[in-house]
């Protein structure tokens, strides 16, 4: 198999679209921009929040942004729904700027893969809420 295949691979049945979203979710808790922009493909097109990005290079750098404010990061995801080759999630994750402030970004996002089961795209909607440290979920 080809380092660029990353199975489960579409069409999704629901056990194999939860594996995609466990995936997605340890890959992101590990904050390695590499390893995680590898799960798209060369071209994949984002909109995250009101950022749009094309291809890893600029989902790379993005994500190295991110994990340099947004400190401590946990994250969980869940499967909402799946057909064919595509996945709908909610998440909610944690974190703390650089001041100390600890917040909860919760969200949804589409994802649409190509057949070796690299995501093609990403559509993520995000709000974020201000917390108190003794108000985490995820720890």
């Amino acid at each position: 198999m080809s380092a660029s295949v990353r199975p489960p691979l579409p069409p999704f049945t629901e056990e194999s679209a939860r594996a995609k979203v466990q995936a997605a979710e340890d890959a992101w808790n590990s904050r390695d921009p590499e390893r995680v922009a590898l799960a798209y493909t060369e071209d994949s097109v984002w909109r995250n929040r009101d950022r749009f990005l094309t291809g890893r290079t600029e989902i790379r750098a993005f994500l190295a942004d991110k994990w340099e404010r947004e400190l401590d990061y946990r994250l969980r995801k869940e499967l909402w729904a799946y057909t064919g080759k595509r996945i709908s999630v909610r998440f909610e994750y944690e974190w703390h700027d650089a001041a100390g402030q600890w917040w909860r970004s919760h969200g949804n996002e589409q994802w649409e893969f190509d057949p070796d089961g690299l995501m093609r795209r990403r559509e993520a909607s995000i709000n974020d809420v201000p917390i108190t440290a003794a108000e985490r979920r995820i720890v």
